[in-house]
């Protein structure tokens, strides 16, 4: 994947209260690097401005469809070619029905009928006028020849009702569109994540000061990706990532149990747990009462998770483990590699000023076979998606090698 290449977005826009979303969505394209272009409908000009659109996308705004300026008086064409992918948002009945049946009779419609790139339609307008027999018809149509339909959302109308007929939020049309590109799409990923609680008695645990962000951050970057991702997570006071199947667990022991009921379906292994690496040898049914100046605890060895998913006959196509470390970091990552046979590590430091546990940013050292990249510390969520594009492009070599 050529990340040096810009996708290409062309978005038109029509006359409905909804075209003020369509701001924060050149917005959200731009900020995922998409390049954006804009063109509006003589009607959507009435609710905002093109000066607006400029300015957000960075570049002029086309709005009239024989355009004397143009160069060679083919705009619809230039643009049609120009763009990867047209999305249209707001998409009004009025637009819906010409599109449907093929008039051309502005700089939109003339553009939707040039265009040879995926085509994907945002609706807006009145829940009455989207239940409307015939706009129904017009959506069939056009899905009939290969436009991807975009919502809509039930919810309250500007008009006062409420039903069918919103416009997809602007953050939702993104991901939507992200994922259809998906570097992962089809493929299954399988992330632990956060700490484990080791149970003294009923009131006591042993734990570590792991918060879960990081392996939450992955996998909502791999979802992202496309990845169909189901997280693993010890007790950790985060939500689950939109479209993630979480599996709650609380001791090392039922984190591999859940880890190994999913692993054989899994492509991809993220071990970002900071499982214990011991337990309480006897769980005490009571609560243990304070007595002598000192108490011994015996504890016994937990299961290696990551190490047992690495070394499984039918292991995942790539496993990736994690490192947290107070010094020597990267002898003991690269120990940590090889002894347990994984594709990937990620290591850490911990107990420093900044990054680590339970905070917002980190760095990462991440090394593989004969090789080491450095990611710099930022906020865990531009990290994880970082990490990600890595581990796709090791995936790559490792399938070509």
């Amino acid at each position: 994947m050529d990340k040096t290449i810009k996708q290409r977005i062309l978005l038109g826009v029509c006359g409905g209260i909804a075209a003020y979303k369509s701001a924060e969505l050149v917005r959200l394209l731009r900020k995922q690097d998409y390049e954006v272009r804009v063109v509006m409908t003589h009607s959507a000009m009435q609710f905002i401005t093109p000066l607006t659109f400029q300015a957000l996308s960075g570049n002029p705004v086309a709005t009239e469809l024989l355009d004397a300026d143009e160069e060679n008086a083919m705009g619809h064409i230039n643009l049609a070619r120009w763009a990867d992918k047209l999305i249209i948002a707001p998409a009004t009945a009025n637009s819906i029905a010409k599109f449907s049946h093929g008039l051309a009779d502005d700089l939109l419609s003339t553009i939707f009928l040039a265009a040879n790139g995926p085509v994907y339609i945002a609706p807006a307008m009145n829940q009455a006028m989207w239940g409307h027999s015939i706009t129904q018809e017009n959506i069939l149509r056009l899905k009939k020849h290969g436009c991807h339909l975009i919502g809509p959302e039930s919810g309250d109308q500007a008009c006062g009702e409420t039903g069918l007929g919103r416009m997809t939020e602007a953050h939702d049309i993104v991901k939507l569109l992200s994922r259809a590109n998906a570097p992962l799409k089809n493929i299954k990923l399988l992330i632990s994540a956060g700490p484990t609680r080791e149970p003294l008695d009923p009131v006591r645990y042993i734990s570590n000061r792991s918060s879960g962000k990081m392996g939450y951050a992955l996998a909502e970057a791999a979802n992202n990706l496309g990845a169909s991702v189901t997280l693993v997570s010890g007790p950790v006071g985060l939500s689950c990532p939109s479209g993630v199947t979480r599996i709650q667990v609380e001791t090392a022991e039922q984190m591999y149990q859940a880890v190994i009921s999913k692993v054989a379906e899994s492509s991809i292994y993220i071990g970002a747990a900071a499982v214990a690496d011991y337990s309480p040898s006897n769980l005490s049914e009571e609560k243990i009462k304070k007595q002598a100046e000192e108490s011994i605890i015996t504890l016994q060895k937990t299961k290696d998770i990551l190490a047992e998913v690495a070394g499984m006959a039918n292991r995942p196509n790539f496993v990736v483990g994690f490192a947290a470390e107070t010094d020597n970091l990267e002898q003991y990552a690269k120990d940590k590699l090889a002894r347990k046979n994984l594709d990937m590590i990620a290591a850490n430091w911990v107990g420093k000023e900044q990054g680590g546990f339970d905070s917002n940013d980190n760095a990462l050292q991440v090394y593989w076979e004969n090789g080491f990249k450095t990611l710099a510390m930022t906020d865990k969520k531009h990290l994880a998606k970082q990490l990600m594009n890595l581990i796709i492009e090791r995936m790559d070599e490792k399938d070509t090698a």
